[in-house]
């Protein structure tokens, strides 16, 4: 499979070049050249599948020209040690738990099969040049990233996250580790950090000195394994159903995706290029509300993020726009058809975290919040919606504690990071100044 530049300046690449470099040379984003259209059977049969198998057969199609099989088959039974279940919340909203990974976040997925298949690469390679990968993170990245490549021999991980500006249990689950991986604190937002990664990967003499890739949603290897538990949702929802008997009356498929840099519904919208039968997408914003107002004027605006109880959904200019735009070919009227948008403000968030845990005694975290809200207010008569719940609830504790006036437990592994010592590089958010620290590495 080659994969071209969304800016279309930049010579098409292998899969092991994208994963590797992570930006083409235009800073555009990697595109496959072809999205493979699974057949039918598999769909018929998808409820009789196991999350790994439905995953594997997912990324034989994205990935199986470029790989060898039996390796793929591993690095995907490897990547998802843990389930994505579908809960039911309400009779006909239900929630897409991503939070039982390592981290308890969803980039969990993303994030461990990307490292297992860039060592696959450095592996096959022989190389003994050590892979330097460049993250940004708003909140869950960095520690899925993190945890994700700790301890994989010829990578380092550099995590730039901004200052104040995540949970301190988020912090503490990239900044305690050590080993093979540094945090750098940013003086900035998030969007500062993010633009720190892109200069990085863009200038000649950083990467004549060490060997730069991404981690970000940016990387192929990121962002499409994510596409994994949307076709797993679709396939419970179908046991769902069929265990209901309501076969012959089966409702519209809604999926609502919280949505920050877009990577996630991307992969979504790659698996309904597919053919994923999802009839259509919900976009869930804060108020950082780019892509909502993208929807309603056709004009995309980026602006500088807004800092809110949803701390990982704060960017003001999502790098995967760029290949939601491409996807459709910059057809506004084409992708305001299949999706939809939601923006909610801190306030509206804390009222639908204690109405849900009132009516029905399920916890959401403030992400998954704008996800349920966004169903609760969009969905129409014979549809059923799935949300991602993207992070475990713990993750905001000391949020969610004071919104719902519960003590929400917190699992054993993230209290583990929560003992540890916080190690950082504290940072400016001048590109010069991070280049420089760069080259004395």
């Amino acid at each position: 499979m080659q994969y071209y530049s969304t800016n279309g300046k930049a010579p098409v690449a292998d899969l092991r070049k994208a994963v590797v470099k992570g930006l083409a040379e235009d800073r555009g984003l990697y595109m496959p050249q072809e999205i493979k259209h699974l057949p039918k059977a598999f769909f018929d049969n998808i409820h009789e599948m196991s999350f790994r198998d439905i995953a594997y057969n997912v990324a034989s199609a994205f990935f199986g020209d470029d790989i060898d099989l039996d390796a793929l088959q591993d690095i995907v039974y490897d990547t998802l040690s843990f389930d994505c279940p579908v809960v039911p919340v309400t009779d006909n909203i239900y929630s897409l738990e991503l939070f039982h990974g390592p981290t308890l976040a969803f980039k969990d997925v993303g994030a461990r099969f990307m490292a297992r298949l860039l060592q696959y690469f450095i592996r096959m390679e022989g190389s003994s040049q050590q892979v330097n990968v460049l993250v940004a993170t708003s909140g869950d990245t960095g520690s899925a990233v993190a945890n994700g490549f700790l301890g994989v021999d010829g990578i380092h991980v550099y995590v730039l996250y901004p200052k104040g500006k995540v949970s301190p249990i988020q912090e503490c689950q990239f900044t305690t580790l050590g080993q093979n991986i540094t945090a750098v604190e940013v003086d900035g937002v998030f969007d500062d950090c993010q633009r720190l990664v892109k200069s990085a990967f863009m200038d000649e003499e950083l990467n004549r000195h060490m060997r730069l890739t991404s981690a970000n949603s940016i990387n192929v290897a990121r962002f499409l394994p994510q596409a994994f538990y949307y076709f797993n949702a679709y396939a419970r929802m179908k046991e769902i159903e069929n265990r209901k008997s309501k076969i012959k009356n089966r409702k519209s498929l809604v999926v609502c995706v919280p949505s920050g840099n877009f990577g996630n519904i991307c992969a979504a919208l790659f698996g309904h290029e597919m053919g994923l039968p999802i009839s259509r997408f919900i976009a869930a914003n804060n108020a950082n509300d780019v892509f909502y107002n993208y929807l309603q004027t056709g004009r995309y605006e980026p602006k500088p993020s807004v800092q809110t109880l949803a701390n990982a959904m704060d960017v003001g200019d999502p790098s995967n726009f760029a290949r939601i735009y491409d996807l459709y070919k910059g057809d506004h009227e084409r992708i305001a058809a299949l999706i939809s948008g939601a923006t909610y403000s801190d306030e509206q968030i804390r009222q639908t975290m204690r109405q849900c845990y009132a009516e029905t005694g399920y916890v959401l975290d403030p992400h998954g919040a704008c996800g349920y809200q966004a169903l609760a207010d969009g969905l129409h008569e014979g549809e059923v919606g799935v949300f991602c719940e993207t992070a475990h609830p713990a993750k905001f504790k000391e949020k969610v504690d004071e919104i719902l006036g519960i003590d929400v437990e917190i699992p054993d592994r993230l209290a583990a990071f929560m003992r540890g010592q916080k190690q950082s590089v504290p940072m400016s958010k001048a590109f010069d100044d991070f280049k420089q620290y760069l080259l004395k590495q």
